[in-house]
């Protein structure tokens, strides 16, 4: 992704959330995942696909069990 779809993109999901704590951050290094974090939490990756001319973007959020609360 280019630094445009990703403050693009990053702008979307801010509104979408209501949440200016999202950020949207380059890969590290080429062909390293684009990561989506609140804050200092990680919380998902966020892919890039075009099809037939078409773009869209898809995030994977990923909850760890140790984050949840105890079970009742």
């Amino acid at each position: 992704m280019t630094p445009t779809e990703i403050a693009r993109v990053t702008d979307y999901l801010r509104r979408t959330f209501d949440n200016n704590q999202i950020a949207v951050d380059a890969p590290k290094r080429k062909g390293h995942p684009i990561e989506m974090r609140v804050g200092d939490e990680f919380v998902g990756v966020l892919h890039r696909d075009e099809d037939e001319g078409e773009v869209s973007y898809s995030l994977n959020i990923v909850i760890l069990e140790e984050d949840l609360p105890p079970a009742p």
